[in-house]
Parts: C-alpha cells; structure tokens; sequence
C-alpha cells in the first residue's frame, strides 16, 4: 500500500472519520468496537481509485492487538486536532508517518505521462501502520496548503466531535454536516416555534 502526498483531502478526511468514532462522540456507543466494526470502516472510508482495497485487505487480517492499536492512533490523532498549534501538528504528523519506507515517486493513475510522490508502507504492516501514514499525511497536508486553523471542533453545542476542514472556503461548522448540521437546525427551529408561540399567547 501507498499514500499520495497530494491524497491529503482524502487522508484528512479518513483522520475525521476515524476521531469521531468513539464513544465521547457518540455518547456512549463505541463505533469502532469490534474487529468487524474495523472492516466496515475500511471499507466506507478507504482507498483513493488505483489502491482501492488496500485498507480493508489489512483491516480483514487485523487481530484484536491490530484493533487496540487503531483505538490509541484515533486518540492520538484527536490531540493532535484538540491542540493545532503549527509546531506541535508537523511534529505529531511527521511521527505518525513514521511506518512509511520514505517517500518515492510513482505513476499518477489520472495521468498517464505524469508521476506524484507517494509514501509506501512494507508487505509486513498493519491496519493501524497504514491509517497512521493516511492520518499523518492527511494532517500535514492539510498545515501545509490551507493552514492550521483547518483543525476544529464540532460547532454544535451538543456534539463532542472534531474534524479537519478541507473545504474550498474553509467555513465547515459540523464534524458530521449531514448530522450535526440538521440536529442544530432542528433545535433552532423548535426554539423559533416557541418563541412564536409564547408571543402569541402574551398578545
């Protein structure tokens, strides 16, 4: 398996998908509990096009070891967005990279003629080896094109997530948009119901 350096939009997104697994964020339920809970995580967020099954190939050969080592790298990379000073994220990422056997350069799959940087793992790695690299990539990718006030945490007053903004404009409010997003539009709209509803009753 390989990373692409200019994969970083889909590395940071794996990182956020994978900090937001666990029980603080979904208030009690583990989402990654179990060796099955890893495959189907790979499957959903794994490789670019060209690498596709590499993740989940690892993920169906994990052991509960394999398992508990992707839970330390999720909490690890949650400090890391907790606290995005510039220094502490490259040192942090630079470490997560660590698995990788340097960096070469390798064919680009949507252009024949042209070839990208890639950092490869050995034949011997493990799930957690490789979502460590993905993470690591993602995260200095990220510092290094758009900054390090891309790293935040969920807007919505009742979630505990965080997430990595790679959107062109930079202005993502929710770890999980589609969730977050609609919980707090919910919550808005119950309250301006409300409120219209006790103006009319003191009128």
């Amino acid at each position: 398996m390989q990373v692409a350096f200019d994969d970083y939009v889909w590395a940071a997104g794996v990182a956020t998908e994978l900090v937001n697994t666990t029980a603080e964020v979904w208030h009690g339920a583990d989402h990654l509990p179990d060796l099955a809970a890893l495959v189907e995580f790979t499957d959903q967020h794994g490789d670019q096009p060209g690498n596709r099954t590499a993740l989940s190939d690892l993920a169906r050969r994990a052991s509960k070891a394999d398992l508990q080592a992707v839970h330390a790298l999720r909490t690890t990379v949650r400090d890391l967005i907790d606290h995005p000073t510039r220094d502490q994220l490259i040192a942090g990422a630079t470490t997560l990279t660590a698995p990788a056997l340097g960096a070469t350069l390798v064919p680009d799959p949507a252009h024949h003629d042209r070839t990208r940087w890639a950092a490869p793992l050995n034949e011997k790695a493990t799930v957690a080896d490789a979502l460590s690299l993905v993470c690591g990539i993602g995260i200095l990718g990220v510092v290094h094109t758009l900054g390090e006030q891309r790293f935040r945490p969920c807007g919505s007053p009742t979630c505990r997530g965080a997430f990595i903004d790679t959107t062109r404009p930079g202005r993502r409010r929710y770890c999980m948009p589609g969730l977050c997003g609609n919980r707090v539009n919910v919550a808005n709209h119950r309250a301006r119901q409300a409120a219209t509803r006790e103006r009319s009753t003191t009128q």
